[in-house]
């Protein structure tokens, strides 16, 4: 699963995301340039798997990962090919989700591309450029698909999405702000691929002095994203990347003394894993505890193979544990003495945080 940095050149998002890849993510073999965007791997935070290492005194502790991607900068006129609107646009069509990082912060070092700080209006530049991408995708399926429904009826129902979709984006909107009732519906909206369908949230970034005291722009913004209905996500991406240079425990002293809880990163990839719809099951023992990703709302079964493929063909059952029961109990047999390990079926829903031991038979 990818998640997309994006947003206007200079609004921090390479230094947002070399932050990211100083805490112990692993980036991929690409060298940076404004064509390939640089793409790397970072462990979500998971306090879990530390506490569980410990009751099994495992050997390894693997968490779930999730990879990130930094897009070049958009600029207005993308959709017509624009700067590099077109690699861009390219890049941005592979990722399943978004975080547009948005420049709240003042500084004269740093030029602005529209030589002002203005969130609201850099946000409606880069969305307005989406959409028009978008816009010029669904109107050439539209004429597409419509020539061939006149011999083809059950392609009528895909006509009459895309005319809803031509609609809303011509009124400003994204294509995620249209809720379908009918699952196939959407499942058929999600194999167009389409920018503004993917969800998204805003991360700002500001200055260190308006951590404490938020700027006008800051302000804004948070009643822009309000209004729209979009996560929003602040940091301070110059302070976050000399954070992450920092040794844990020297890292744990300048948060305090900045009166900060915990790193910001560590909840932006949190964030970012949530806005993919995705969860974590958990595996323990004396060699690994792991952490696998699923999507919310997977079955047993699936999980299983997210695992090994034997497990999912010759799926039985699965011994399941929530965290905190086996937490509460203090042992994984304690657990069953008290009836907190359940057996489930292939069809039960994986929760997070459930600690899954899979019965299989091949």
């Amino acid at each position: 699963m990818k998640l997309g940095i994006v947003g206007l050149p200079n609004a921090g998002k390479s230094t947002l995301f070399n932050a990211i890849m100083q805490t112990g993510a692993e980036a991929a073999d690409y060298p940076f340039s404004t064509v390939s965007p640089n793409v790397g791997k970072v462990p979500v935070p998971d306090e879990r798997l530390g506490r569980l290492t410990e009751m099994y005194s495992a050997k390894v502790t693997t968490p779930a990962a999730i990879e990130m991607v930094d897009i070049a900068g958009l600029v207005r006129g993308a959709s017509k090919g624009e700067g590099l609107g077109n690699q861009f646009l390219g890049h941005i069509r592979e990722v399943d989700a978004l975080v547009h990082v948005v420049r709240c912060f003042e500084d004269e070092n740093v030029t602005h591309v529209y030589d002002s700080i203005d969130p609201v209006r850099d946000i409606e530049t880069v969305n307005l450029e989406l959409i028009f991408a978008d816009l010029e995708m669904v109107e050439k399926r539209l004429v597409r698909v419509a020539k061939n429904a006149r011999t083809d009826k059950q392609l009528q129902r895909e006509v009459e999405i895309l005319e809803k979709i031509k609609i809303t984006l011509e009124d400003g909107q994204p294509a995620r702000s249209i809720t379908w009732a009918d699952p196939e519906d959407h499942k058929l909206v999600e194999s167009f691929t389409l920018i503004t369908q993917k969800p998204m949230l805003y991360a700002a970034n500001i200055a260190e002095d308006d951590i404490s005291n938020p700027s006008p722009a800051m302000t804004a913004l948070t009643e822009f994203a309000t209004a729209e209905g979009t996560t929003i996500f602040v940091s301070c991406a110059k302070l976050e990347a000399e954070i992450a240079t920092l040794d844990p425990e020297e890292k744990t002293m300048f948060l305090q003394e900045m009166g900060l809880s915990e790193n910001g990163l560590a909840r932006l990839i949190t964030a970012g894993y949530e806005l993919l719809g995705l969860i974590s099951f958990l595996t323990a023992g004396p060699k690994e505890v792991r952490a696998w990703t699923v999507r919310r709302g997977s079955k047993a079964q699936q999980a299983a193979g997210k695992i090994h493929s034997d497990l999912e063909r010759g799926f039985i059952r699965a011994e399941v544990v929530a965290y905190k029961d086996l937490m509460d109990a203090g042992s994984y047999n304690a657990a069953k003495e008290r009836g907190a390990v359940r057996v489930e079926g292939k069809e039960y829903i994986v929760q997070d945080g459930d600690i899954l031991l899979i019965r299989f038979n091949v």
